[in-house]
């Protein structure tokens, strides 16, 4: 198990924070999404034999965000 942290492009308003918490969550190996709006941040626990902090990036580039920076921990 690890967090992944994502730093985020500006979010310009609430309902993108629902919409990529909402395509994070639906990754198979995600768990406890948390977005942080005025962080611009997304931070989630994943089991990396399923999914890593790249294909959640991808995720939310595909829903037309900007991802900045990627940043994942193991959690002991």
């Amino acid at each position: 198990m690890a967090k992944v942290i994502l730093q985020l492009g500006d979010l310009t308003c609430p309902s993108c924070m629902t919409k990529i918490r909402k395509a994070v969550e639906n990754q198979d190996g995600v768990s406890d999404v948390k977005v942080l709006f005025n962080a611009g941040k997304v931070k989630a626990n994943i089991d990396q034999a399923k999914v890593t902090g790249n294909d959640l990036s991808s995720v939310i580039t595909d829903l037309g965000y900007e991802v900045k920076k990627v940043k994942t921990k193991e959690l002991a």
